[in-house]
């Protein structure tokens, strides 16, 4: 069997598989919400805290022996303690952030360090709880909340120090987002791949596992109960357009493929025209994740953090 046909054949039967399991899923579901209508919230709330499969864990961290970096553990407000990644470490040095998003880990953004280091920052990438080699969340293995990934970014800002440049994939884009609402500021903020509203996305959920309008309802209540916060008080757009961030949105880069299966285009283009001088910089074919690992995304991210390329 050829190389190609072993990958067709893998990725036929990752498929089949994942199929089967959403069937197996659903079923239990639609007996749960008959049967056992709080047994079936419990389940749809683990569901929706639950990590997705990582079938190969993308890594584009430059090699040690060109760009050396340090490893720390950092406590967060849970317990346990995340993994924090720094290159380019000194004094005086301007530092920028790498945030990733849902299911993803600090190296997916790791072909943005050598450029950044090169140009003179030093560069932070964390894993959020239960992300990477982070320790687990106060839910347990492969478990996590938006809340944890914003308490996460917290704490190595603080360890570490103001932001000079903020770079996001996913859902990391809103982490960043309620971290500048919160009083954070930054020089330069690169968003990649946003994530659509929180309230879009808690529907999408719905209609994927066929939840009943009941569980839908509950499951909503139940994750502004555990956030302390309407769901609306996520959606990036409104921190730009409503004044949200203390001092204003800083100069943002968004950049986004045409072909995203995950978040649709139409978020970035939205965000766009509600932020005061955000610039839009769009790829195609590249998906939601090897975005971040272009040349296109690299030079525009790296000139925006720069400076070299004004957001307006």
């Amino acid at each position: 069997m050829t190389a190609s046909l072993t990958r067709r054949w893998r990725r036929t039967r990752r498929r089949a598989t994942a199929a089967a399991g959403l069937a197996a899923v659903r079923l239990q579901l639609r007996v749960l919400e008959t049967v056992a209508p709080a047994a079936a919230d419990r389940r749809a709330l683990d569901l929706w805290c639950t990590l997705p499969p990582v079938p190969r864990r993308q890594d584009h961290r430059p090699r040690a022996d060109e760009h050396r970096s340090e490893l720390h553990r950092v406590p967060v407000p849970r317990g346990g303690t995340i993994a924090v990644e720094v290159w380019g470490a000194g004094p005086d040095r301007p530092i920028t952030y790498l945030m990733h998003g849902w299911g993803g880990w600090r190296g997916q953004l790791g072909a943005f360090v050598a450029p950044l280091v090169d140009a003179g920052h030093q560069v932070v990438a964390l894993d959020a709880p239960g992300h990477g080699d982070s320790d687990p969340g106060f839910l347990g293995p492969r478990r996590g909340t938006v809340m944890e990934f914003v308490e996460a970014l917290d704490a190595t800002t603080a360890r570490f120090g103001a932001p000079a440049g903020l770079v996001a994939h996913s859902m990391g884009c809103t982490v960043a987002g309620q971290v500048l609402a919160a009083g954070t500021p930054t020089d330069r903020l690169a968003l990649v791949a946003p994530n659509h509203e929180f309230g879009d996305i808690v529907t999408q959920f719905s209609r994927h596992l066929r939840l009943g309008e009941r569980t839908r309802d509950h499951l909503r209540a139940a994750l502004e109960e555990i956030t302390e916060r309407a769901m609306a008080d996520f959606d990036l757009a409104p921190l730009g357009r409503d004044g949200a961030v203390p001092g204003g949105v800083p100069p943002t880069l968004v950049v986004h493929d045409r072909d995203d299966a995950e978040t649709p285009y139409r978020v970035a283009t939205g965000l766009v025209a509600a932020w005061p001088g955000a610039r839009l910089v769009t790829t195609a074919g590249l998906g939601h994740h090897r975005v971040l690992a272009s040349r296109a995304t690299v030079e525009a991210v790296v000139g925006h953090v720069l400076g070299r390329v004004t957001a307006a």
